[in-house]
């Protein structure tokens, strides 16, 4: 399977004080040799599953459509499980050789070389074969949608190379999703699922921000570029900004499909989870950050639910 017989004497010292590829959960319990393989595509770290899934369930929920067609949910799931793993298969073979430079990913399969390029690029191709049979579950247009993101998910790793805003990037691959549950059960585009989208991108470029606080002094030394060393010391406002773009959109969404008061009071509960999160930062506490990005597959819930109050009572 293309796995080096021993792990590198760096990346076991890495792999004892940081805690990005250690084995844990289910992954403990499978066979060594496929252990590498679930942590390159990070299936023992569902946080960024939920957050490539939440869009697509918000404009299905706002749609008004998260009953009868729960089964698409169901599949908007499945597929952000596995595509979330292909792009970070991808993402490691790219990335390969700064994430060496850097403690935190340093221990990574490819990175450490746990698993070779080949053995990576043919899980890679299993993982979009999966991809493909969960993409016919969807109406031809929702599927082209999808397809089409494919360039702006090959493009990213090379972002941080070329820009200081790669989370700008990243918002839009994070927030794909919504483009595609829309067509899917409405059967075309509207305003409410751009205004949805258009959210959501400052929603990921926020808590991206977030996460890139535990990289900021080895992407410095790596010449990584980063929306958190772009902000510097101005990184709590500039957070702070693009969730309130966020929830501007958002208000202008669930106001187009039900514009009375309860589309305001229905982003109650997310707006405030996302002040607590500014307010409550501590940006240069790596372990701080890491929790606050964390919980923003929370703050998906919250907005799903309001999606889904407006939704189904518009």
């Amino acid at each position: 399977m293309g796995l080096l017989p021993y792990l590198p004497p760096m990346a076991q010292e890495v792999e004892e004080i940081v805690p990005d590829s250690e084995y844990r959960g289910l992954v403990r319990h499978l066979p060594t040799g496929s252990r590498p393989y679930w942590l390159l595509a990070r299936f023992d770290r569902p946080i960024g599953a939920w957050l490539l899934f939440w869009p697509g369930a918000w404009v299905i929920a706002l749609a008004g459509h998260a009953a009868d067609r729960w089964d698409l949910i169901l599949w908007m799931g499945l597929g952000a499980i596995v595509m979330r793993g292909a792009g970070c298969v991808y993402n490691d073979i790219v990335d390969r050789d700064l994430d060496r430079k850097v403690a935190r990913t340093a221990a990574r399969p490819v990175a450490s070389g746990r698993v070779g390029l080949k053995a990576a690029w043919a899980w890679l191709g299993l993982l979009c074969l999966i991809g493909l049979v969960i993409l016919v579950q969807f109406n031809l247009t929702a599927a082209i949608t999808a397809v089409a993101s494919l360039g702006a998910v090959a493009a990213y790793p090379f972002m941080k190379r070329i820009t200081w805003w790669p989370q700008a990037w990243l918002g839009i691959v994070f927030s794909w999703a919504a483009l595609v549950g829309w067509p899917a059960v409405a059967g075309g585009f509207a305003p409410p699922m751009w205004l949805l989208f258009a959210g959501s991108v400052f929603w990921v470029i926020g808590y991206d921000t977030i996460y890139a606080l535990q990289d900021i002094e080895d992407d410095a030394l790596a010449g990584v570029k980063s929306s958190a060393r772009a902000l510097g010391r101005h990184a709590r406002s500039g957070i702070g900004l693009c969730y309130l773009i966020a929830i501007g959109c958002w208000i202008s969404a669930l106001w187009q499909v039900r514009p009375q008061l309860l589309a305001l009071a229905a982003l109650l509960p997310v707006g405030l989870h996302l002040v607590w999160q500014v307010a409550r930062l501590r940006t240069g506490d790596s372990a701080d950050a890491l929790a606050k990005f964390r919980s923003n597959r929370f703050a998906g819930l919250l907005m799903f639910l309001g999606c889904l109050v407006v939704g189904s009572t518009a």
